[in-house]
């Protein structure tokens, strides 16, 4: 990524967490964090990550509500961030919390394992 592609992402990430923070409520969207926005080269195109507290019921909900209010979301960011063109948004689940937070229940599992096994 070009140093413009990387800022443009990292204005579009703020926005967008700003503007799903001012907009909607938890009890409708559920706890959505932006995690990441991957600009394609010629800006046109925003893939955005996100990070849903909640079981797999709760992020299958946020993620259909956000694809419902994909158009809205895109207008607020095109009166909000300044470029030729307002980028095209697809909203992607980011599960490398719940993947990090399993390795270590791993780890930590295997951990008290050896503790229990040097003990005897």
């Amino acid at each position: 990524m070009s140093v413009r592609t990387d800022r443009v992402a990292s204005v579009v990430k703020q926005e967008i967490g700003t503007i799903l923070q001012k907009n909607f409520t938890v009890a409708d969207s559920g706890l959505i964090t932006v995690t990441e926005v991957r600009m394609s080269p010629d800006l046109k195109i925003a893939k955005v990550y996100v990070s849903v507290l909640g079981d797999s019921a709760q992020k299958d909900k946020s993620l259909a509500f956000l694809e419902e209010h994909k158009s809205s979301i895109r207008s607020e960011l095109g009166h909000h961030v300044r470029l030729k063109f307002t980028p095209a948004i697809s909203f992607f689940l980011d599960e490398s919390l719940d993947r990090a937070m399993n390795i270590e229940n791993i780890l930590n599992r295997i951990h008290k394992e050896s503790r229990g096994d040097s003990e005897e």
